[in-house]
């Protein structure tokens, strides 16, 4: 079978690991037991071995995760004499590797999203300006490329950036439907609003719980858990206190995955209220649970939900359509109810099975290109 290397900020044991590392575990790790080689290059941190194997996968780590991408082209340079690569997968979750220039090999790019602006919301004005900028000549160094999309709104994104349709294959998020369950005896008695996510200024938890303070005019004994951890919590915690709810908010921190699925089967409902993501795995987990969702209308997030069915959309940043959206799902327990029995139905038709297909239909079709 063919040998892949996947390049990767970091793996699914790193602190700051989020949804693109779960998609990246759980596709290549099936591949690996479908016969492929599979090594992962990835950033360095404390505590982790150099090389180890995981999930059937060789995983190498180098550099440090802010300056990897400079680390990259000499670890494969080294990498590559050891295992000779038939194709090369650059994940461009954070900033494009620009593997094209370097590899000699056909390489498979994967997005999930593009930060865009939304960069700048992130981060100070030097680095923001740097992944602005990287993000702008993909098209151009990946021209000869194939390109894998995690959602129809990331393949729309390319396609405007000029990747021509017939080289982009969906590469979807899927969900563990045996895992993630619904369980309604552990729905809390209160109405309970839920986020999960990491903790990061551009996902616009700040909206969330600017808006609980008109839910909660609404719904008095509402509650808000904020689920996750991430460099913005300290900023989201004093906004809590200043808006007059914090004793209707609970802020959790980071959770192993059983904490994360007892609270998704908690929550009435769960929120994103974020401008972009690349699908939104944690709606499609919430989904599996029973929860129905509301979320921004943004690229990802209305491809994650089924408007009307499975949760509501709104514009993003309208905080009033935010709230009434909530407090409509936290009023009507029947329409709950029918949305959280939709939605188990939406997860299971995502399977990480499908998600693995797909990847390796992506991988063939770059490799017999070569041929």
């Amino acid at each position: 079978m063919p040998r892949v290397l996947v390049i990767n900020w970091q793996d699914w044991t790193h602190p700051l690991a989020g949804g693109a590392e779960v998609h990246l575990r759980e596709v290549f790790s099936r591949l690996a037991r479908r016969g492929w080689e599979v090594t992962l290059l990835v950033s360095a941190f404390g505590g982790a071995a150099k090389r180890e194997t995981m999930d059937g996968m060789r995983v190498v780590r180098v550099g440090s995760r802010d300056w990897f991408n400079f680390a990259v082209p000499l670890a494969y340079r080294r990498l590559s004499a050891e295992c000779h690569f038939d194709i090369v997968v650059d994940d461009l979750n954070k900033i494009p590797f620009y593997t094209p220039v370097f590899a000699g090999k056909p390489v498979a790019a994967l997005v999930h999203h593009f930060f865009e602006r939304s960069i700048f919301r992130e981060t100070w004005l030097l680095p923001a300006l740097y992944v602005y900028l990287a993000e702008r000549f993909v098209a151009p160094v990946y021209r000869r490329s194939w390109f894998g999309a995690v959602s129809a709104s990331t393949k729309q994104d390319l396609v405007r950036r000029g990747i021509p349709e017939a080289r982009i294959r969906l590469v979807p998020n899927g969900v563990d439907c045996e895992r993630y369950t619904p369980d309604e005896a552990g729905r809390a008695e209160r109405p309970t609003v839920g986020y999960f996510g990491r903790l990061k200024r551009y996902k616009s938890v700040d909206h969330l719980i600017r808006a609980f303070r008109l839910i909660l005019q609404e719904v008095p004994d509402a509650e808000l858990l904020i689920v996750g951890e991430g460099d913005d919590r300290s900023r989201l915690e004093r906004l809590s206190a200043q808006t007059g709810v914090r004793q209707h908010v609970a802020f959790t921190g980071k959770v192993t995955e059983e904490g994360k699925i007892r609270l998704l089967r908690r929550m009435w409902v769960c929120v994103n209220p974020s401008p972009k993501e690349g699908w939104g795995l944690t709606v499609t987990e919430a989904n599996a649970c029973g929860t129905p969702v509301v979320a921004a209308d943004s690229p990802g997030l209305r491809d994650s939900v089924v408007a009307g069915v499975t949760g509501l959309l709104y514009p993003y940043g309208d905080l009033e359509a935010l709230s009434r959206n909530v407090v409509r799902i936290l009023r009507d327990g029947d329409l709950r109810r029918a949305m959280g029995q939709a939605a188990v139905e939406w997860a299971r038709q995502h399977s990480w099975e499908r998600a693995a297909d797909c990847a390796e239909e992506l991988l063939l079709s770059a490799l017999q290109e070569r041929e």
